[in-house]
């Protein structure tokens, strides 16, 4: 299986590049948070998770290690695809660890394709997944395991609006910070958007 790819980064659709290696391009789904990340013609080293079923075979690329480690762990949960699996690694990890520490699945169903019941389950399996390698739910965005605080009102209304949670992540992370209120930071989000 292919492990990693080095190369010339083509955008093509939100969500999927091709790598383009001695002049063979293998088209990579992406999470939106590293496709925001990579410029056309750069050269980089995406982590790949090669996806091998009866009549699928798709590659799926990371930045770090670890998010191919959570990728793969999470497809690995019945009801949890590949696409929900790509969804869930564009997530910022605080948000996960807000939901695992504070054992609420109504965080985890305002992610686009997580119903109420996935939720829950969910919940279960990231907890479990959380005791077992610690380390993929570290990265920037965490300071440790108890992560970061997110305004799941804000993050609730923008959804309600009809965002897509990866954009809304995007967005509420980049807004100033001394905004003392969900409204104010709601506000300043559909600015953005």
């Amino acid at each position: 299986m292919i492990a990693h790819l080095r190369g010339t980064i083509s955008k093509t659709n939100p969500g999927e590049v091709t790598v383009d290696v001695n002049g063979v391009g293998y088209k990579v789904s992406v999470p939106v948070t590293l496709w925001d990340e990579l410029e056309d013609g750069s050269v980089a080293l995406i982590q790949i998770s090669t996806y091998v079923r009866e009549d699928r075979f798709e590659l799926f690329g990371f930045a770090e290690a670890h998010t191919k480690k959570l990728f793969e762990e999470l497809i690995q949960i019945s009801g949890i695809g590949p696409r929900l699996g790509l969804e869930l690694c564009a997530v910022p990890r605080g948000l996960l660890t807000q939901a695992i520490n504070e054992e609420d699945p109504s965080i985890l169903s305002s992610i686009k394709g997580i119903g109420k019941k996935t939720s829950e389950k969910l919940l279960v399996e990231l907890r479990s997944l959380a005791e077992k390698y610690p380390h993929i739910f570290m990265t920037s965005d965490t300071a440790g395991p108890t992560g970061t605080r997110y305004d799941r009102d804000a993050i609730a209304a923008l959804t309600q609006l009809g965002f897509e949670t990866k954009h809304i992540m995007r967005v509420l992370e980049e807004i100033p910070q001394n905004l003392g209120t969900t409204e104010e930071r709601v506000t300043a989000a559909l600015r953005s958007l």
